[in-house]
């Protein structure tokens, strides 16, 4: 994810904070020091940090059972409004994805024990209270502050990642379940109905009490229902379709002995943004638009392709369907695959590309849903 950098790798998954992430440090920061003065305004910032401590093992915990089950996960990013872990692929089996999906609420409900056991139900807790987080007051902080705000907020955690609506751990586990008795397409209609059907409730009752954050929450969720679904829809087109069909099969190529000058004038006259490097029926390489102009502005005497060139592509054989090349490219991260008939080449296959598809699959599919209808 782009604006993103890296702090952390724990078991080959990298960890990495948005830059926008910090405007909850300041936000905690400033809740607490309003009353508080600067010691609050650390406290503040100490929570924040501790919670998103928390969030991070969440995800790490969808991720570490993904990786049980063989599913590459690229990395974890912390945004403002929580993390995500960035799967490879989708699980294969149902009972996989509701495994993954309970995995992340599992770890805040253990945190939540650990913090009750650590401050005492009766001990340090009983100090506010019940006020402070929950009274809506502002508890002085300390140390059993600290530990109550904190299980408080692994205790919403798990509520909130409950509820039985997309993008949240429940709506996944919903669709697991109804996978288990239908189609996953068809699981996915029916669990992302459900989900927009709570976020109208959460919405209604949002603007009807004056909580706007609950009814953001419930915009957040509606769309990303729908999102889901879309989704879903989506890959059931491209697995319909085999990418030794749909790749550029008139695409220009390069030989060794072309010159950077040759690309640029491929640029202008064809908008291909990538090109092959080949040798008869061999790849040898890739050019992109990006190495072009990294070579044009470092290296004024036209220097030949095949010494900017990107010697490592990923590829996939011509049998694989859109879907499975889609899956390749996104636990690779790569943009760009080369297409195979066995140790033949035959072209070069972009996100963009793929995206170009779907749109043409998408609307040929409505077209004949349309003509069976009016028939």
């Amino acid at each position: 994810m782009s604006w993103s950098f890296r702090i952390a790798r724990v078991s080959g998954i990298d960890i990495k904070v948005h830059v926008t992430f910090f405007l909850i440090l300041v936000l905690g920061g400033l809740e607490w020091g309003r009353g508080h003065g600067v010691p609050g305004v650390v406290f503040g910032v100490l929570l924040m940090l501790a919670l998103f401590a928390c969030v991070t093992l969440h995800e790490l915990g969808h991720s570490l059972a993904a990786q049980g089950f063989k599913i590459p996960v690229r990395e974890i990013v912390l945004l403002p409004i929580g993390g995500v872990a960035l799967l490879g692929r989708l699980p294969d089996r149902p009972l996989q994805e509701l495994l993954i999906a309970a995995a992340g609420p599992a770890v805040n409900v253990v945190i939540a024990v650990v913090l009750a056991v650590v401050g005492g139900f009766a001990g340090s807790f009983a100090a506010l209270d019940g006020h402070g987080l929950l009274g809506g007051s502002a508890p002085t902080p300390g140390v059993a502050t600290f530990l109550f705000w904190l299980l408080a907020a692994n205790v919403s955690l798990v509520v909130f990642n409950m509820i039985p609506a997309f993008p949240l751990d429940g709506g996944r586990m919903l669709r697991a379940l109804l996978a288990m008795a239908t189609d996953y397409a068809r699981a996915t209609r029916i669990a992302a109905l459900v989900g927009q059907g709570i976020a109208i409730l959460l919405g209604v009752v949002g603007v009807a009490t004056g909580n706007f954050i609950l009814a953001l929450i419930a915009v957040f969720i509606f769309f990303g229902a729908g999102m889901e679904s879309f989704q879903a829809q989506a890959r059931t087109v491209l697995d319909t379709l085999k990418i030794g069909h749909a790749y550029n099969k008139h695409a220009l190529t390069l030989v060794p002995g072309d010159r950077i000058s040759r690309v640029v004038d491929y640029i202008l006259t064809s908008y291909q943004p990538d090109f092959a490097v080949v040798y008869g029926d061999r790849l040898l390489g890739v050019v992109t638009r990006e190495d072009v102009l990294k070579a044009l502005a470092a290296r004024p005497d036209d220097p030949y392709v095949t010494e900017v060139m990107r010697r490592e592509v990923a590829a996939v054989d011509s049998e694989a369907s859109l879907e499975q090349v889609q899956e390749e490219m996104s636990s690779r991260g790569e943009r760009l695959i080369a297409v195979f008939s066995g140790d033949r080449y035959l072209g070069l296959v972009s996100r963009e590309d793929l995206s170009e598809a779907l749109s043409v699959l998408m609307f040929v599919a409505r077209q004949r849903k349309l003509a069976a209808q009016g028939a």
